[in-house]
C-alpha cells in the first residue's frame, strides 16, 4: 500500500528500510515514474553508444510488461523503486545505490525511517 500511496503523488519521496534476502536495504521509496526520470536523468551525461539504448530501457521494459499482461485495472504492484539507497555488505561496508529497483515479492519486512 505504501507503494500505491507514492504512485499518487510522483514527486513523494518516503524514507523506509526493507527486509530483503541480502539482509537490510534502506532509501527512500519513490514512484515508478520518478524512477524512470532519473535512469534517464543519470544516463544523458554517459559516454558512448549503449547509453542512449540504456537510456530507453525502462520504458521498453514496461511496455514488454504490459503486452505480456495486458491492462489489469487496479493491479497491485510487482516493483518498489528507491533512490539514495544503502545496503550493508557482511564486513560492514556500505554499499551505495543512486537507484535501486526490487521485487516487491522479495521484500520480507519493512520499516518507515532510516537506520542511524
Amino acid at each position: 500500500m505504501l507503494v500505491r500511496l507514492v504512485e499518487q503523488e510522483p514527486e513523494a519521496r518516503l524514507p523506509v528500510t526493507l527486509i530483503i534476502a541480502g539482509g537490510l536495504l534502506s532509501g527512500d521509496l519513490i514512484a515508478h515514474e520518478a524512477w524512470k526520470s532519473d535512469w534517464a536523468r543519470s544516463l544523458r551525461d554517459a559516454d558512448g553508444p549503449g547509453a542512449k539504448l540504456l537510456e530507453r530501457f525502462p520504458e521498453q521494459v514496461d511496455q514488454v510488461v504490459a503486452e505480456k499482461q495486458g491492462h489489469i485495472a487496479q493491479r497491485l504492484p510487482q516493483w518498489i523503486h528507491l533512490s539514495d539507497a544503502v545496503t550493508v555488505t557482511g564486513a560492514g561496508k556500505q554499499v551505495l545505490m543512486p537507484l535501486w529497483r526490487g521485487r516487491l515479492t522479495d521484500v520480507s519486512g519493512w520499516s518507515l525511517g532510516k537506520p542511524e
